[in-house]
């Protein structure tokens, strides 16, 4: 599950009430940088655009213009002219860092990557202490799917810096997608109750749901839900968990929920058809399992549910063939043994019956056993 990484924290300030009296338009270079830095501050954009437009005018190698000017361009979306001013304030800046961060943020903004990890590399080569300049650089890799490096360069920065929850946020996003949820999770937590962040808590909970922690999922699922329950796919991860606990009647809610929103959903298609499989709906749960196979033809778990749909409403010659089909496929599927068992038994082979529910009882043993050795380790 991906998310915007980079946390960007704004802060707008309002202008002095009382005001009565309209202040002289600035004229000289300094003072066209002056207003243009309060407009940006003030998130007045076009104003601060234009002034320092008029500042650079007058003075154009000024490149504390040039870089306000990237970045006000920057802030409203023009991210190829931000890069060219920024480009030019750093040619003309005695201290490229903070041009540079810029410079880094417009790539990486941009979606242009190449550019951006060259740009937030060097940030970092000139200041490695730097935990903003190391939290943009780690979201880059984490948006070039290269997590490892996020984890090497963040982590040996975390002490002293565990309660800057932008650095906690892309750290534990990283360590979650490199395998080590055991870490990551509870720094992705920590940034959700924080900052009451719906996108954290999903993270959260989709390496809980992966994992079969289903209680903590749903907790951290639910908490998402509470705060924005329009993110994509969201519903269908809640509806997992709480199927998964039994609570039948709020996973069909969850699910029916994640369908209205998206009605080609796969897994709400499926996972609510063989809820209605199990209420014995066997009308609403056909729709559900055919569009669900139509959408993963393949999916052994769809073909599954529509098999067990299909013993239960007598259709027994198809389901025979989807369960031949499966057990080929899987031969350790237990549930694809023991179901092809009972269609046996119905179409009365009841040697066949007796050999798919003997290696359905030897697949259970084993599956026990295997249990047992891991519970005394």
């Amino acid at each position: 599950m991906r998310a915007d990484y980079f946390l960007l924290i704004t802060l707008g300030f309002q202008a002095a009430a009382g005001q009565t009296a309209k202040p002289a338009a600035p004229t000289g270079a300094a003072e066209l940088l002056r207003a243009a830095n309060t407009a940006e501050q003030q998130g007045d954009y076009r104003s601060a655009i234009e002034h320092y437009r008029r500042a650079l005018a007058i003075e154009p190698k000024m490149a504390e213009a040039h870089a306000g000017l990237g970045a006000a361009l920057a802030a409203t979306g023009q991210f190829d002219a931000a890069i060219e001013e920024d480009l030019r304030a750093l040619a003309e800046a005695p201290d490229k860092t903070a041009v540079r961060m810029n410079l880094t943020t417009a790539y990486f903004k941009k979606n242009d990557l190449a550019n951006a990890r060259e740009q937030g590399e060097a940030l970092h080569a000139a200041a490695p202490g730097d935990v903003a300049a190391a939290v943009l650089l780690g979201s880059v890799y984490i948006k070039m799917g290269r997590e490892a490096e996020a984890v090497d360069l963040l982590a040996p920065l975390e002490p002293g810096h565990e309660a800057d929850l932008d650095f906690e946020y892309v750290l534990g996003f990283s360590l979650i997608e490199t395998g080590r949820e055991k870490e990551g999770v509870p720094r992705m937590e920590k940034v959700a109750q924080a900052r009451h962040l719906a996108s954290a808590y999903v993270i959260a909970g989709a390496a809980h749901l992966h994992k079969g922690e289903m209680d903590t999922a749903r907790i951290d699922l639910d908490a998402a839900m509470t705060l924005d329950p329009t993110i994509p796919g969201l519903a269908t991860m809640a509806g997992q968990a709480r199927y998964a606990m039994k609570d039948m009647a709020a996973a069909a809610a969850a699910f029916q929920g994640a369908l209205r929103a998206n009605p080609s959903d796969p897994t709400a298609n499926l996972d609510l058809g063989a809820i209605r499989v199990e209420e014995a709906d066997y009308t609403n749960a056909r729709p559900l399992l055919e569009l669900a196979l139509q959408l993963q033809p393949t999916l052994p778990l769809a073909r599954m549910e529509m098999a067990k749909l299909d013993v239960a409403t007598g259709h027994y010659a198809e389901a025979v063939t989807t369960l031949e089909d499966l057990v080929k496929a899987e031969p350790s599927w237990f549930d694809a043994h023991w179901e092809l068992a009972s269609v046996y038994t119905e179409l009365n082979r009841p040697e066949d019956g007796r050999r798919e529910r003997m290696i359905a009882q030897q697949l259970r043993a084993k599956a026990q056993d295997a249990s047992n050795d891991h519970s005394t380790q």
